[in-house]
């Protein structure tokens, strides 16, 4: 009997245009932040890749095991990565973009900018 292939497509992957989803812009001269977060985590809960941006109340979720839920959990991060830089200005993305940062690194930073502008 031969091994089984689990090949199975990750929703996150369906998306190639981001901002078709998510239609607001995010800038530093507007007041979109809490309607950009909305939409933007609503459209991460059905896509299984809300964890990328929220820890779990539980918790850190299991680290990947295995080399392909490694490489699995790289890539689906930098997908969200790219939503993140696709659907902000770019007056904001110069100000967020880093190299080696993860979706979660950048969505925090995010939420400093916008948050520490209301205190």
């Amino acid at each position: 009997m031969a091994p089984e292939n689990k090949t199975t497509f990750h929703p996150a992957f369906a998306y190639n245009n981001i901002s078709n989803y998510i239609t607001v812009k995010l800038g530093l001269d507007n007041d979109q932040y809490p309607l950009w977060v909305a939409l933007f985590t609503d459209h991460t809960k059905p896509n299984r890749v809300l964890h990328h941006i929220v820890k779990p109340k539980s918790g850190l979720p299991k680290p990947p095991a295995t080399d392909v839920e490694k490489e699995l959990w790289k890539t689906l991060d930098a997908t969200v990565l790219q939503w993140i830089y696709s659907t902000v200005t770019t007056d904001l993305l110069e100000t967020i973009v880093e190299t080696d940062t993860t979706s979660m690194a950048t969505w925090h930073h995010l939420a400093d900018i916008f948050q520490d502008n209301k205190k």
